[in-house]
């Protein structure tokens, strides 16, 4: 991968990536060996940081260390995590911890040598609009150069042939609570900031989390070590009807598999919007070993009698929000299967409520009049990863963690990082660089086609369907299982 800019649109780059996080990390580490590839990644951050506010001691990733960058695309990559612990010297510590999980902030260190090692990165670049060139057939990306105290310092443009737009995610705010966490008296925070308020939470007098997935465990588990027996004054609020574990079952990891993204992606439009809701316990449950952690801190705090002061409430949503006197929350609570109401004072509040995919809107704005959207409105997304765009639009422009609507559950998962990542290089290359295999699962989702008729290959290919045929007893059908994502 060369990086020279691209000042003049009769000399364009290949690709320009917009954001830096794991994503286009992951594309900009598998471009690198493609040494025919011109290629720019911007994002206006000084730095490569992955969720700061959520390293709490202890916390572990929830994909598997071979979830990295790079090595489910290309496993003799040199941005590899197990290179990464070599050049630190930690191969050997690795190797007798036993660790088939990472630490959280680990991995957060592994991606931030990539990126403080890896060419064609450039932080402290906001990119500010994207537009189609018609006359040169390039893409023009305008950006501003920060400063360090992220003032603009600079203007500039860069050519490109195709774009990867690799936004991210951002917190989100459910809409009753979002004037109290716009004041800033009131310690209304959330997850995303833990970490950067725990102090003041922690003094706060009763403290009340609402949000049932990980995140929202993780910060449950920690407030509640770290407050006295008897006087823990805590309350965990879910919407989600149970504290429920995430599907670890190996079958069940195999919806994170390329082979479910593929079904998922050839499903109509109303079925997908239907199905992502029913899953939510592949993605939004808590891992085993927290909850089995959560239940023990409580269990040893009745061993002298008396049980903890911790409520933990499943099935309940904050229909309204508002404040009592200067310090006091009130939480309006209302509990679907009881259809009761009831109202719940507290002084601090943290919102493990998730996040929600950063609109493209503003970014492909002047794009608009080629692009081409389903009924709710959403960009339509082919099954490489590419927006779909009018034909007069000779270039391709990419999404990674835009396309949930189109490819199902594991679009913000981690493991499917360098599978997405290779798609996207063996499609904007025109060739493999990275092979990839055609059956990731021994789950079949959905039913066989007839006989007879056509049917879509994972590569694209349109071939006459065959009876299949009874597999040989010795054919090795290899999955790929997967943890879930963090969140």
């Amino acid at each position: 991968m060369t990086t020279a800019s691209a000042p003049d649109p009769r000399t364009p780059l290949d690709l320009v990536g917009v954001g830096i996080g794991p994503f286009n990390l992951s594309l900009a580490a598998l471009a690198a060996p493609l040494t025919d590839l011109t290629c720019a990644f911007y994002d206006q951050q000084p730095a490569f940081h992955w969720h700061p506010g959520l390293m709490i001691d202890g916390a572990t990733l929830q994909v598997p260390f071979l979830a990295d960058l790079v090595t489910l695309a290309d496993p003799t990559s040199p941005w590899s995590f197990l290179n990464y612990l070599k050049h630190r010297d930690r191969l050997f510590p690795f190797y007798f911890a036993e660790r088939f999980h990472a630490p959280r902030a680990e991995y957060d260190a592994y991606c931030r040598w990539v990126s403080e090692n890896l060419p064609g990165l450039h932080f402290r670049h906001q990119i500010d609009t994207l537009r189609w060139n018609a006359e040169h057939a390039v893409f023009e990306v305008d950006h501003t150069q920060l400063d360090a105290e992220g003032e603009a310092e600079a203007l500039g443009r860069t050519y490109a042939r195709n774009v990867v737009l690799g936004i991210g995610t951002a917190p989100h705010v459910p809409e009753p609570l979002q004037p109290l966490a716009d004041a800033p008296a009131l310690p209304v925070i959330h997850s995303a900031d833990y970490l950067d308020h725990r102090e003041r939470l922690l003094a706060a007098g009763h403290i009340t989390v609402i949000g049932s997935g990980q995140s929202g465990a993780e910060i449950f588990l920690d407030l509640l070590r770290n407050r006295p027996t008897g006087h823990e004054r805590l309350h965990w609020l879910a919407r989600t009807p149970a504290f429920a574990p995430m599907e670890y079952s190996k079958l069940g990891l195999e919806h994170f598999t390329p082979d479910h993204t593929r079904y998922f992606h050839d499903l109509p439009e109303a079925t997908r919007d239907a199905l992502v809701p029913q899953q939510w316990q592949l993605y939004k449950g808590i891992d085993h070993d927290t909850i089995a952690a959560i239940h023990q801190e409580l269990y040893e705090r009745t061993i002298d009698g008396g049980w903890p002061d911790a409520v933990l409430t499943p099935g309940v949503t904050v229909r309204t929000a508002g404040r009592i006197g200067t310090h006091t929350i009130e939480l309006h609570l209302e509990h679907a299967h009881q259809q009761a109401r009831s109202r719940l004072s507290t002084d601090a509040v943290v919102l493990a409520t998730g996040y929600r995919e950063r609109s493209l809107d503003a970014l492909t704005g002047a794009l608009d009049p080629y692009l081409r959207r389903d009924n709710a409105g959403r960009p339509s997304i082919d099954a490489h990863h590419r927006l779909n765009l009018d034909t007069r639009v000779t270039g391709s422009v990419y999404v990674q963690n835009a396309e949930r609507h189109t490819h199902g559950v594991g679009t913000p998962d981690l493991g499917l990082a360098a599978w997405r990542s290779a798609v996207i290089l063996n499609h904007l290359t025109g060739t493999t660089p990275y092979p990839l295999p055609d059956r990731t699962a021994f789950t079949t989702f959905g039913l066989a086609p007839q006989p007879g008729r056509q049917q879509q290959t994972p590569g694209g290919r349109r071939l006459q369907h065959q009876p299949p045929a009874t597999p040989r007893p010795s054919e090795d059908r290899n999955s790929v299982p997967r943890q879930l994502p963090v969140h």
